[in-house]
């Protein structure tokens, strides 16, 4: 169940807020209207809100002192700016403080509603999968302690605060942007632009465009001139994802940007030059693109300078427990509910699950689970069926552990039986992901300390 994403408009022209508010919510959003800049933070403040469109000029405070204070205050927030054309320069030097696009009057709807919808979904994105205490969780605001994640982490440390090229490689899912930003976030670049481009999301006509920038006239619709992504990452990290759908004929402009930091815009003649650091990401196999004459060798090459292999959720089991922690607080807080968090049934069938979709489903079937759970502890019955079946067919003995054949046991003694031993093999497990520690593998259960020994005890998992 997706949640219905707050917009924020902010304008001094009342039928323009009107419209605004009609089309947006007509597209499916929840919408929010202000008339002056001290009225947005204000409603910053009171509501939720996912994306804020916000006027150049407006009373009381202008858009460009409102996108300052919503950086400080909401980083995530993605603010789109509207102009009038003459100041379109002004849009300009917004976009290289942070703004996320700006539209100009009199807009096209449909672009409107194009760079809405984009900066919704790089705002779903953001709300990703950070941690607030980072010793134990992880590093750089990334949820993972595992061996694997480990390596991750020595690779940023030691390639962050340099200015070469690096390639993400990973399953869709595995958070490849969130390695992206630590890079630029550990770097000297971190105060700089972060410009993220999904290559995947825009139509290969637009690619250049896009990327490149355009002068007015350059094609049907460019009225003015528009800056691509290379001019507003200048200085900073320029991130783009899902690198392997950039058409063959396009990967030869983008590998003399990279090797020169120069560029024309598209209808231009100019020559562009720019410092940015980039950073790419994929979940395909170049060097099998490469056999098959879909991606230029030579680009590979100058993109694989430092290489970042992401695992899948899959090899990084021991993380899983870290991750479902912190979904819930987060779904707490988004569903209005008091989960504690799974039971050891429902945990144990999770760690057994492939998870195809990495963490990307870990989240989603959490957020399923909380909502049929409410309050109290997640039970194996919350889950969903296709998790509940993989697991059942890793483990045909699952719902056993019962040895003891029909009529020479009663039920109860049945069922105590069996949960031991899954208490035992599940402790047994805990234990072997903390190296022993007694005191991290209680954290990790959620139970006590002294719960865990005296459990430990019961289970012949300890001597004394």
């Amino acid at each position: 169940m997706g949640e219905v994403k707050q917009v924020l408009v902010a304008d001094d022209e009342e039928n323009l807020r009107r419209v605004l508010k009609a089309q947006l919510q007509h597209d499916g959003y929840e919408v929010h209207s202000v008339g002056d800049g001290a009225a947005v933070l204000q409603a910053m403040a009171e509501h939720h809100i996912d994306v804020l469109i916000t006027d150049l000029r407006m009373p009381k405070l202008d858009g460009m002192k409102v996108l300052k204070a919503v950086s400080d205050r909401y980083p995530h927030v993605p603010v789109i700016m509207i102009t009038a054309h003459g100041t379109v320069d002004t849009a300009v030097e917004a976009l290289k403080l942070g703004a996320f696009d700006y539209v100009t009057k009199p807009f096209d709807q449909a672009e409107l509603r194009r760079v809405v919808s984009k900066a919704a979904k790089t705002r779903e994105l953001s709300q990703a999968h950070v941690s607030s205490d980072p010793d134990e969780r992880g590093r750089y605001r990334i949820i993972g302690q595992s061996d694997p994640m480990r390596g991750v982490y020595d690779v940023i440390e030691k390639v962050a605060d340099t200015p070469s090229t690096v390639l993400i490689t990973g399953e869709s899912g595995t958070g490849k942007e969130l390695i992206a930003r630590a890079l630029h976030e550990n770097s000297a670049r971190k105060d700089k632009p972060f410009v993220s481009v999904n290559c995947a999301a825009i139509p290969p006509d637009l690619l250049e465009s896009e990327l490149f920038g355009y002068e007015r006239g350059a094609f049907t619709g460019a009225v003015g001139s528009k800056p691509g992504r290379f001019e507003l990452a200048h200085g900073g990290t320029l991130f783009l994802d899902e690198i392997a759908e950039i058409p063959v004929s396009m990967q030869v402009k983008l590998l003399r940007a990279l090797q020169e930091q120069q560029f024309e815009r598209v209808g231009g003649i100019k020559t562009i030059t720019v410092n940015v650091r980039l950073i790419a990401a994929t979940n395909r196999d170049l060097k099998a693109q490469i056999a098959d004459g879909g991606f230029r060798e030579d680009l590979y090459y100058r993109l694989n300078v430092v290489h970042v292999q992401l695992p899948p959720l899959r090899d990084r089991p021991s993380d899983i427990p870290l991750l479902i922690e912190h979904f819930v607080q987060k779904f707490n807080a988004k569903l209005d509910r008091s989960v504690s968090g799974f039971e050891p049934t429902a945990l144990h069938e999770l760690l057994r699950y492939g998870w195809p979709g990495n963490i990307r489903e870990l989240e989603n079937v959490v957020e399923r689970c909380m909502i049929f759970a409410e309050d109290g502890e997640v039970g194996a019955q919350h889950l969903p069926g296709e998790v509940r079946e993989a697991s059942e067919s890793a483990d045909p003995g699952l719902v056993a552990g019962i040895d003891a054949m029909p009529g020479e046991t009663g039920l109860k003694e049945a069922v105590r039986s069996a949960t031991l031993k899954l208490e035992r093999k599940f402790i047994a497990r805990a234990l072997e992901q903390t190296g022993g520690n007694v005191t991290h593998t209680a954290r990790l259960l959620k139970i006590s300390r002294k719960s865990l020994q005296n459990k430990m005890k019961e289970l012949g998992l300890r001597d004394d």
